[in-house]
């Protein structure tokens, strides 16, 4: 098991988030102080989650006000810090101006994260929050990989600001991180490529993309059935354990690909049938390719006829070898996420029975 510095603070970018929150929440166990940084201080309802965490962890959080589209807001928070946990990264599926809404904060706010850590120095290692969408666009993409498996040799090369702009945002921004880090020697770089995260979150009225697709399992919004969609899974806790052991794992480096399960969404959905399956519209089958084309663009605007067409059908399969072997990465079970997932739905009001 790695050994966590607790002498040193850490920064950690986009506090608020969903991974986030389960990062800083161990970062406070551990004793660590770690420095938050979130768009608006003073919104003290988005803070309260984190703060209740710190009254009772030997750890300490200070806020720090910073903005990714503002040159040098991160000096101040970065001050003294050895590791930068750069989260922060809008993730909406459906936006009207990809340029402006994904792209230029992805790729301006990893900019201005990593040129201040170059310019502060304390910062000896950088561990970025990226993505599977940074390895592969559409599933279609895999049969063109040997043995049809996602590597972390792999790049998304499909994607682009009209087509799966989300992923493109992604690409760029890791791309740009990997510029930034080649082009210094004071710090290294290690990248967590997490797949599709699940599992409950801190703050518990998160609005996440993961959030949608569980609660449209519960609601009936999936009931007549689910798309034959291939995809990875994995915990949003194993995925902060990640970050913590690629801060503190002295010979972490390169990219991570941290994903539990290769799935579906349909395999999803069968985890939770044993215990809400009688009293919850979960999906029992999967919706012909031709029905999904036909209506999906009409119910979800963010999945287009090519999404569809280049997705619907094929697998997805994921090699986390790497994770495990140097990591130490242990992998929750699909149906501890699932159904811890949806009973903190219900808990908190969010699924009627």
């Amino acid at each position: 098991m790695y050994r966590i510095d607790r002498k040193s603070p850490v920064l950690v970018t986009g506090a608020t988030g969903y991974v986030a929150g389960w990062l800083i929440k161990r970062l406070l166990e551990s004793g660590v102080t770690v420095h938050a940084t979130v768009r608006n201080v003073q919104d003290q309802d988005k803070l309260k989650h984190l703060n209740r965490i710190a009254r009772t962890a030997p750890g300490t959080i200070r806020y720090f006000q910073a903005d990714l589209l503002d040159d040098g807001s991160y000096a101040e928070a970065m001050q003294d810090c050895r590791v930068v946990f750069h989260t922060a990264s809008p993730f909406r599926l459906l936006v009207d101006d990809p340029q402006n809404e994904l792209i230029a904060p992805a790729v301006q706010g990893t900019r201005n994260v990593l040129t201040q850590a170059t310019l502060t120095p304390s910062v000896q290692r950088v561990v970025l929050t990226s993505s599977c969408a940074a390895i592969y666009g559409d599933n279609a993409d895999l049969s063109d990989l040997e043995h049809g498996v996602v590597t972390e040799e792999v790049w998304n090369r499909s994607s682009s600001l009209n087509h799966n702009p989300y992923s493109y945002s992604k690409t760029e921004a890791e791309k740009e991180a990997w510029c930034i880090a080649q082009n210094q020697k004071q710090w290294t770089l290690v990248v967590i490529n997490p797949s599709l995260v699940m599992g409950p979150s801190i703050n518990p009225h998160m609005t996440s993309e993961s959030f949608h697709i569980i609660r449209q399992m519960g609601d009936g919004t999936m009931k007549a059935g689910v798309p034959d969609w291939g995809i990875g899974v994995v915990d949003v806790r194993d995925v902060a354990e990640a970050h913590l052991s690629a801060a503190y794992t002295a010979h972490a480096q390169g990219r991570y690909i941290i994903s539990g399960y290769n799935t579906t969404f349909l395999e999803m959905a069968r985890q939770l049938q044993p215990k809400y399956g009688k009293h919850y519209p979960l999906p029992k089958r999967v919706l012909p390719k031709f029905l999904v084309w036909l209506v999906g663009p009409m119910l979800n605007p963010a999945m287009t006829r090519k999404t569809i067409a280049q997705n619907v059908g094929y697998t997805w399969k994921g090699n986390n070898t790497k994770s495990i072997g140097e990591l130490g990465l242990k992998y929750r079970p699909l149906s501890v996420t699932m159904n811890d997932f949806f009973a903190q739905l219900i808990e908190t009001g969010q699924l009627e029975r």
